[in-house]
């Protein structure tokens, strides 16, 4: 186990050039084997469900349900993390979306994946800025329970503005496979676990849950870029708009939800529980869905995204000192 955790740390923090180096070796392999690639693209589809489905469970794990009734104490910093999630987020996605998309499964990707919240991340942002994780591990249960509710009605809606068939069947589907079984088996797993040994047994095995979820999150990302690398060869400049769109999104979102959450009086503590998972999405999910009812095309945003958003976010990190002035000057 001590192995582990070794290996877990150092793919937390060099995180980001891991996914870089995921990204470049599948692009590269997806050029050189292209034919092979589309030869076995079912397989692969059903590989990236796979692992997608192993990126979640072990996080549904590490949730402690039973925190969801402590909300009734002082609601309101979860509250406006749905605010943010699920109305701030859409407005401004399809705003940008509108902007700077004009290739329809793209715009439908970015969308897709803006309407993920609660990356894998999050929490652990929360303890590194000294964050209230109770608000942000309730915070975190509640908004992904909200997931395979409101992503079909969101599409819907955006099914009527795009010539794409939007297959909602396939939606609800996907929404099955990764979000609402990693959900209850992860919830059947924690309680078992704990009652043939005891909470401790959660922490002990934390490494390992940690290495699954990160390794299954960068199979992920090699899949979508080995499937889809000569033709992104030709398409450079997405990846590119897809980097300034997701600093603009974080820019506004950030300066938004810092201000707002002072403005209505959460602590700095509350703040921190709730800023990152507003912010930050979770792709492994959105390539998920994206995958399994459109294709690898609509599931490059996901693919793309986690690099932008974890240099955008780690640097909000180091101004910790000066959000926490900030606050305290409320």
């Amino acid at each position: 186990m001590q192995v582990l955790m070794k290996i877990s740390s150092n793919l937390k923090k060099y995180l980001i050039f891991y996914s870089i180096g995921a990204i470049i070796l599948g692009w590269y392999l997806g050029v050189q084997f292209s034919n092979f690639a589309m030869g076995y693209k079912a397989v692969f589809s059903k590989l990236i469900v796979f692992f997608v489905f192993f990126m979640i469970y072990p996080m549904m794990i590490n949730i402690n349900w039973l925190k969801v009734k402590n909300i009734a104490k002082d609601p309101k910093a979860v509250l406006m993390s749905i605010f943010y999630n699920y109305i701030l987020t859409p407005i401004i996605a399809f705003i940008l979306a509108k902007l700077f998309i004009h290739d329809e499964e793209l715009f439908l990707g970015f969308l897709l994946v803006m309407l993920i919240p609660v990356s894998s991340s999050s929490v652990g942002y929360t303890g590194i800025v000294k964050g209230s994780i109770e608000v942000a591990s309730i915070a975190q249960a509640i908004n992904f329970l909200l997931i395979p509710v409101l992503t079909p009605i969101y599409f819907h809606f955006i099914g009527k503005g795009v010539s794409i068939p939007i297959p909602m069947g396939q939606i609800l589907k996907s929404l099955l496979y990764v979000v609402i079984l990693p959900i209850v088996l992860g919830a059947i797993t924690r309680w078992g676990l704990i009652k043939a040994k005891d909470e401790n047994i959660l922490i002990k095995l934390k490494p390992l849950f940690s290495f699954i979820t990160l390794i299954s999150m960068l199979f992920i990302i090699f899949t979508i870029f080995f499937l889809k690398g000569k033709m992104l060869l030709t398409k450079v400049h997405l990846v590119i708009i897809l980097g300034i769109i997701t600093l603009i999104y974080l820019i506004i979102a950030l300066l938004l939800e810092t201000y707002l959450n002072r403005k209505i009086g959460l602590s700095y503590e509350e703040h921190m529980g709730i800023v990152f998972l507003s912010t930050g999405k979770n792709n492994g999910t959105a390539v998920a869905i994206a995958s399994l009812a459109f294709g690898p095309m609509v599931a490059i945003p996901a693919a793309v995204l986690p690099i932008f958003q974890i240099i955008f976010l780690i640097a909000y990190i180091h101004m910790e000192n000066l959000i926490r002035k900030y606050f305290k000057n409320n």
